[in-house]
């Protein structure tokens, strides 16, 4: 028997299928049914096809991994009232919830496969047979992924597919009524573009979101913050104050949040890395401490290879600062550190690159290496 009419066999055994009533549903002869299963005969495209339809098996089963979650999933959705159930939902939820505190650490590649999957599993659930309570909790979960995918992307610098997924985040916040998500989609936009160097249109995106969010909420503090960092490119030093204050303000009211590490739940503690990132952008030495604050805080060893994210970042800041400052050796050592780290992602080697510049021009002996450093990051990125 081949790994196909296994599959097949063991979906009508869990469903309680019998092969005369599989080849009903499927409208095929029963002999021919039986051969597939037996692995007597190829199954055609079109079976396959129907297969997947009736049954829920994939004509490609893609990576073993998900393969056997996805029958998981589907047999504990037919046991449900329902084509879809509420366990079903619970786990999809859930398995965004991991994939959010995970963005922090993990590689965006790896990343956006398993995002790639369960949105998949969103779009298949979608055509099922569901309550209204049930379709919008997809259209919810199929949101928050698709931000995320779009997150990913930009993180990337695939533009095209950020840009996709953002607008698909949209619709669903639209037609599952949840401003959050929306006010999200257009703070990611705001990134997005503050990447590309347009400050302010990023500027006038991060305002929508702020007039979207609900009040209290994680997009709305997050869009602020955003408010506050294309302020500072765009040089208006006292506005950008004003948003830090209010940055700090409504994270301050919301106290911590039970999953710090969940991309969109706002902690307190990430106010300490958007303000050394904007001051450091204003070229107030200010940012120093809070650049130093992040690094103490979250590096877990001397080890940058291990570090989150986050401890890069703030490297890069507090590069900045030092330059800024003329303590060029220090602020080589922390750009240095931060490109060695692998943890600059695509859209933020601008920030790497405004160092290695700073750096270059006061022909300092550490640029040539500093320089061939951004060189591997840039040619490790582009593999």
């Amino acid at each position: 028997m081949d790994e196909y009419g296994e599959r097949v066999r063991r979906a009508l055994t869990e469903s309680g299928t019998s092969l005369r009533g599989a080849a009903k549903a499927l409208s095929y002869d029963v002999a021919y049914v039986s051969r597939v299963i037996n692995g007597k005969q190829s199954a055609s495209p079109e079976f396959r096809k129907a297969v997947a339809t009736v049954l829920g098996v994939p004509a490609d089963p893609g990576p073993a991994s998900y393969d056997d979650e996805e029958a998981a999933w589907d047999l504990a959705r037919r046991v449900q009232a329902s084509d879809v159930g509420g366990g079903t939902l619970e786990r999809l939820e859930l398995a965004f919830d991991e994939l959010a505190m995970a963005y922090p650490k993990s590689s965006p590649e790896a990343l956006l496969e398993r995002i790639r999957k369960h949105s998949a599993y969103v779009g298949k659930l979608l055509d099922s047979k569901k309550t209204l309570a049930e379709h919008r909790r997809l259209l919810v979960v199929g949101g928050w992924l698709s931000l995320l995918g779009a997150t990913v992307h930009i993180d990337l610098k695939q533009d095209d597919a950020a840009t996709a997924r953002l607008q698909t985040a949209a619709t669903l916040a639209r037609e599952s009524e949840h401003p959050e998500i929306e006010a999200w989609c257009f703070e990611t936009d705001a990134w997005r573009v503050l990447t590309a160097g347009d400050y302010s249109r990023a500027l006038e995106l991060s305002r929508v979101a702020q007039s979207l969010a609900p009040s209290g909420s994680s997009a709305l503090i997050q869009a602020t913050a955003q408010e506050g960092r294309a302020l500072a490119r765009l040089g208006e030093s006292g506005a950008t104050y004003d948003a830090i204050d209010r940055v700090h303000d409504l994270s301050s009211a919301i106290g911590e949040p039970d999953r710090p590490e969940h991309h969109y739940k706002y902690d307190p503690n990430k106010a300490l890395s958007y303000t050394a990132t904007t001051l450091a952008w204003l070229g107030d030495t200010a940012a120093e401490p809070y650049a130093r604050g992040v690094i103490e805080r979250l590096k877990p060893n001397d080890d940058p290879s291990r570090w989150p994210r986050r401890v890069a970042s703030a490297n890069i800041d507090l590069a900045l600062v030092l330059v800024s400052g003329n303590r060029l050796d220090e602020a080589c050592d922390a750009a240095q550190k931060a490109i060695l780290s692998g943890k600059v992602a695509p859209s933020n080697h601008w920030r790497a690159l405004e160092v290695v510049r700073a750096v270059e021009a006061r022909a300092l002996p550490e640029a040539a290496e500093l320089r061939d450093a951004y060189r591997e990051l840039r040619a490790a990125d582009d593999l």
